[in-house]
């Protein structure tokens, strides 16, 4: 328990795990390309909103930025099943996968719409932006749940008593 008496994010049988599973490294590569990758279709989608110019550019960054989502998406619930033993909604990160479905629910939206020709190029952007609204405050969710295990994980492994002196 941490001293706010709330539960650690992590068991130890847990924390060994996420410690162990290659899906932990691919997670930590994985969120900060797809962070980089949203602000750049960020500021291309809000300048063809601004201008009405760099529509297929913008298009294609969306397109980037969901492939990335879907990627990091696949993986992290591969991470969770590792780590928690289920593919997603495990109880630690049960709100944060709650608002990820949100998020891929949108993104896939935009691509359900960019193919059919549902929307017009300004609607096409307000989805865009609606889905990064939603990538954001996950985001946020999962920073957040970062610094909390960071913060409740121990400073040094505990030593072990063998009974006998140093």
């Amino acid at each position: 328990m941490r001293r706010d008496d709330r539960p650690d994010l992590y068991s130890e049988a847990e924390r060994r795990r996420r410690d162990a599973t290659p899906w932990t490294l691919v997670q930590g590569i994985l969120a900060p390309v797809q962070f980089a990758i949203f602000l750049v279709s960020l500021l291309l989608v809000l300048r063809t909103l601004a201008t009405g110019e760099g529509a297929a550019v913008a298009n294609a960054s969306v397109v980037l930025k969901t492939l990335a989502l879907y990627a990091i998406m696949i993986t992290g619930s591969l991470w969770e099943k590792a780590v928690f033993g289920r593919y997603l909604f495990a109880p630690a990160f049960f709100w944060e996968d709650v608002v990820s479905m949100l998020v891929l629910a949108l993104h896939t939206a935009y691509l359900a719409a960019l193919a059919v020709d549902a929307l017009d190029l300004r609607g096409l952007m307000l989805l865009a932006l609606a889905a990064y609204a939603a990538y954001v405050i996950n985001a946020t969710q999962f920073l957040l749940k970062l610094r909390a295990a960071r913060a409740g994980a121990p400073a040094r492994p505990a030593p072990v008593l063998t009974g006998a002196a140093p």
